[in-house]
């Protein structure tokens, strides 16, 4: 009873909901609050204490402490008008020492057009956005319940010929009463400095003295940017197991979110597996976010082994709204 208290409290004070201005679209490296997971994804982006392993590092880097082999996982996303999103993982456990880890994400927008206000059908060139990121971790599990982890990352943003990077900090840490007991999870991520854009796109020239006959007109310049935060986002989640034998368990998961940049929210999000192989998932992300697109998610997953090597497909579907639906299909192999 006293564990059902305080996991209700914790939600209850984690998802209050604050009538604060929203910031959204105001922070550099929006990209990173994409989820790459399908597993999760479809669970409602439930993540924070329901993962386990290299898939949760995202939502919870602890979650990877509890890896006892090697661990690659793939995942694509078809986002938003064609926008391309990969994310790209390795775990290698060291030991003693706990468990070495990196992820790689990658955003490409395609080819877009360049449209001037003296050209706005284009002046036939053609520009690029792309995103990525760079992260590396290592996880320990300091007992049987406890587990936690730290990551740095470098970021960087491109457009045309302009870029900004910066590096920012992720840390996490899962907590299980028991094997199949109540687990709960909190993680801080992004937590780190601000970033500029600087590049061949904001070189100018100038006349240091118009007024001045003789003067050099022509002096070489750089507009200066505004340095923009990057968004930082505080989860806390709790996650219940249910066993019921035969390879047939339940799990039902909460996710309270406190991002910087917009206001909070709370996610839920179920599974059920059968067998130890089929899973079936449904969940609501970002519930009580204001001016929210998103909602209903759903997904199916499967895992399996050949010899010494276990594998996962799964495949996650998300409501957008007015943004249309997205799809997420992640693999994965432990050896």
């Amino acid at each position: 009873m006293k564990k059902l208290l305080l996991a209700a409290g914790l939600l209850s004070l984690s998802a209050e909901v604050v009538l604060a201005q929203s910031k959204a679209g105001t922070s550099f490296g929006a990209f990173t609050l994409i989820e790459p997971d399908a597993h999760f994804a479809a669970m409602g982006t439930a993540g924070t204490a329901s993962a386990e392993g290299l898939v949760g590092s995202f939502y919870n880097p602890g979650s990877v402490a509890l890896l006892e082999m090697h661990a690659v996982e793939f995942d694509h996303v078809d986002w938003f008008a064609d926008i391309r999103y990969d994310w790209v993982s390795y775990a290698q456990p060291a030991g003693a020492l706990g468990v070495l880890y990196g992820t790689f994400t990658a955003l490409n927008s395609g080819d877009i057009a360049v449209r001037t206000v003296a050209q706005p059908l284009g002046t036939g060139e053609l520009f690029t956005v792309s995103d990525l990121a760079l992260g590396l971790g290592i996880a320990h599990k300091f007992s049987l319940r406890f587990a936690a982890a730290v990551q740095v990352n470098y970021l960087q943003e491109t457009i045309f010929h302009s870029s900004a990077g910066t590096i920012t900090f992720t840390g996490g840490t899962l907590y299980r009463t028991s094997a199949n007991g109540l687990r709960i999870g909190a993680s801080l991520s992004n937590f780190g400095t601000r970033a500029s854009y600087s590049g061949d796109d904001l070189a100018i020239t100038y006349d240091n003295v118009p007024t001045q006959n003789g003067d050099n007109n022509a002096l070489p310049g750089d507009r200066s940017t505004d340095a923009f935060a990057v968004p930082v986002s505080f989860r806390v989640g709790l996650a219940q197991p249910i066993v019921l034998g035969g390879g047939t368990r339940f799990l039902l998961a909460a996710d309270a979110v406190h991002p910087s940049d917009n206001t909070e929210s709370l996610s839920l999000g179920a599974e059920a597996t059968f067998r130890d192989a089929l899973s079936l998932r449904a969940g609501w992300q970002s519930l009580f976010l204001e001016d929210s697109e998103v909602g209903l998610t759903a997904g199916v997953g499967f895992r399996g082994s050949i010899d010494n090597v276990k594998y996962h497909v799964d495949y996650g579907w998300a409501d957008q709204g007015r943004l249309d639906d997205t799809n997420r299909l992640s693999f994965g192999i432990l050896f």
